[in-house]
């Protein structure tokens, strides 16, 4: 027997290369994973409770793969400024930006963070997010880097919803570390890193690879740190120009290379072969008025994998809705609706290392979201608006 099922419900599997849609489906859970999902007239067994879904639509619940949840303060007075013509790098060459955010995360305690990002991830779950990455960087010292990650972990604990942590002290340099940048990237690789590693508070490590942020070796620095504590990474890349940070990701297996705009034939095809996934953030792109755009057909060619995230950052994508994200990739990016679908899903877990969700098979955890919509394309066209009807994690 079952411990649940859903009935009377239409599935979007994320099985095979499409969305896998079964009409009249059914979903079936044993132990917090899924025991049996297919047509409903093919149901094995009954269920020790079921649940009619009342022709609702049922997908893997929803990844965002990519945030920057936990820091302190906002960034409202430069979003004015950027209108009134300063660009994202002005802004962070006369120490606001990130440094501006690192202030106000140093400055506030852990419970301070707790209880502002519970809502920012209240708006994600809301919308059937079942996992999400959170990431630290608005630190750029031990011992507030340490207190995001925890603040993350305890997240994670409190609300139901999977978090993903991934330390970035190489995000930006900090005061204190002025004009040493190449020291800074060794603290981190040497100091920080070791320390998130020991206590078990990071399970990735990323760097922002960048003319306004690291090179190419420093970065190297830290992955290789990374390596040596069994860490898998990731990277922020080639998003201000083509910096050869796609290359560089695939040179380290990274679990996926974020952003993206600028990145090289060559470096695609490099991801591509090393099976790295590419993180797409239209939010960044959309709220920093970014020109420049992925370069989506030759990744298609490649046959490299596609995530979409929500970039959930108080700079440069003060987004708190992943549906938003859908339609942006489909709109900015000219992504199919499959492939926004994809990229929140099975390809998000893919870039999280993930095997055991973002799709609808038995063996996977049973995470779920449920929506009431006519089609599943509908989730990308709307704008604003939220049509989720409920989540499920880990069956319960």
């Amino acid at each position: 027997m079952f411990d649940r099922v859903w009935l009377n419900a239409h599935l979007a599997t994320m099985q095979g290369e499409g969305l896998g849609l079964v009409e009249d489906g059914a979903v079936a859970t044993r132990g917090g994973r899924i025991a049996w999902v297919g047509p409903r007239a093919a149901l094995p067994g009954p269920a020790a409770e079921t649940v009619d879904c009342a022709g609702a639509w049922i997908l893997p619940g929803l990844i965002d793969c990519h945030t920057h949840l936990v820091f302190g303060g906002d960034r409202a007075a430069e979003f004015e400024q950027r209108l009134e013509g300063a660009s994202y790098e002005d802004i962070a060459r006369a120490g606001g930006g990130i440094l501006s955010t690192v202030r106000a995360t140093r400055a506030a305690s852990e419970e301070a963070l707790l209880a502002a990002a519970r809502p920012r991830l209240a708006a994600l779950m809301a919308e059937g997010v079942t996992t999400v990455e959170i990431k630290s960087g608005y630190g750029l010292d031990l011992e507030t880097e340490l207190r995001q990650l925890r603040t993350a972990r305890r997240l994670g604990e409190a609300e139901p919803v999977s978090v993903v942590t991934t330390l970035l002290a190489a995000h930006a340099v900090p005061p204190e570390f002025a004009g040493r940048r190449t020291d800074y990237a060794r603290h981190v690789a040497e100091v920080i890193l070791p320390a998130a590693a020991e206590a078990g508070l990071a399970d990735a490590v990323d760097a922002f690879c960048e003319r306004i942020a690291f090179t190419l070796e420093e970065t190297a620095l830290v992955f290789d740190a990374a390596r040596a504590a069994g860490l898998p990474v990731k990277l922020h890349a080639d998003q201000l120009c083509d910096f050869g940070g796609a290359a560089l990701a695939a040179r380290y297996g990274a679990l996926s290379a974020d952003h993206l705009e600028y990145a090289s034939a060559a470096g695609i095809a490099a991801m591509a072969q090393a099976g790295c996934v590419a993180v797409l953030l239209p939010g960044a792109c959309y709220f920093i008025r970014e020109e420049r755009r992925p370069d989506i057909a030759r990744m298609r060619a490649a046959g490299l994998r596609m995530a979409l995230a929500s970039d959930m950052n108080p700079g440069s994508s003060p987004a708190l809705s992943l549906l938003l994200m859908l339609n942006l990739g489909c709109t900015l990016f000219r992504l199919t609706v499959a492939e926004a679908l994809r990229g929140v899903t099975v390809e998000a877990a893919a870039a999280l290392g993930l095997a055991d969700r973002g799709r609808l098979v038995a063996g996977a955890r049973c995470d779920l979201a449920l929506y009431r919509i006519a089609r599943p394309a509908e989730l990308c066209y709307w704008i604003g608006g939220n049509p989720c009807i409920g989540r499920v994690v880990e069956g319960r």
